[in-house]
């Protein structure tokens, strides 16, 4: 069994219905899966997605804020949610595909402006939920599984536009990273997209705050597709749609792809 699969931060999901729309009748994945959707469950927009053949879906959501989705045309069954640093937040949902799969669809916060626990309540929070992702893992560990979505965190020095002026700036701090690797490590998880894509330059999100993001391509690469160790060599065709980013009223964060053969 072959198929595609797709992770897309799409800051409201009802506010950008149509690039989703948009994006499934245009790309296709089998999977899609959905984080800061900002919207309770029952008011996420389905109809349009199971018109396109999107028949499935698990998720968890709140609102106004958070919330995670995976949208399938395969049949998926819900294998629960977990929360983590005492948040009561939607941030993380699981599927299982008939395959035997285990997609988990993580939403990590994003940490406040300043990369210090003790000023900034929100880091230290970040730190705890990535802390409690590793215990988590290494106390049940993951077969046969995928991980995706925005964790917030862009890992190698080539996962940002430039290393040494974001070595202070969230999201690139070494403690996030430090961080990020023991959850990594916990789960015997593999960076697929790293994996086929193992050079180079590569960016999933683009500031608002930028006047031309294309031009300037100040990016960071923030979404993330990982699987299991057992699983990992059969993934690939790993990209980026970058297009997505210059799409009308878009979100900031472009879809990342890997397609497996299992």
């Amino acid at each position: 069994m072959s198929f595609t699969l797709a992770t897309w931060n799409i800051n409201s999901v009802r506010l950008r219905e149509p690039l989703v729309l948009k994006f499934l009748a245009e790309q296709g994945p089998d999977v899609l899966c959905l984080q800061e959707c900002k919207s309770p469950v029952d008011k996420i927009p389905t109809e349009g997605f199971a018109e396109l053949g999107y028949t499935h879906m698990v998720a968890r959501g709140q609102k106004g804020y958070n919330g995670v989705a995976i949208l399938s045309r395969l049949p998926i069954e819900d294998a629960g949610s977990q929360q983590f640093a005492g948040l009561d937040h939607a941030r993380h949902v699981a599927g299982r595909l008939e395959n035997g799969v285990t997609i988990h669809n993580f939403y990590v916060p994003a940490g406040g402006d300043k990369p210090n626990r003790e000023i900034n309540e929100k880091f230290g929070q970040k730190l705890d939920y990535l802390t409690d992702m590793r215990d988590w893992f290494a106390n049940e560990t993951p077969e046969k599984a995928i991980l995706v979505g925005d964790l917030n965190i862009a890992p190698r020095e080539d996962d940002v536009w430039d290393h040494k002026k974001m070595l202070k700036i969230v999201s690139h701090t070494p403690i996030e990273i430090e961080h990020l690797a023991e959850v990594q490590e916990a789960g015997n998880w593999v960076d697929v997209t790293r994996q086929d894509i193992p050079e180079g330059l590569l960016y999933s999100w683009w500031s608002y705050r930028a006047k031309d993001w294309d031009a300037a391509d100040k990016g960071r690469r923030l979404d993330h597709v990982w699987a299991t160790s057992d699983i990992s060599a059969s993934a690939h065709s790993s990209r980026v749609l970058r297009e997505a980013r210059g799409w009308e009223k878009p979100s900031d964060h472009a879809p990342v792809f890997a397609t497996f053969d299992l």
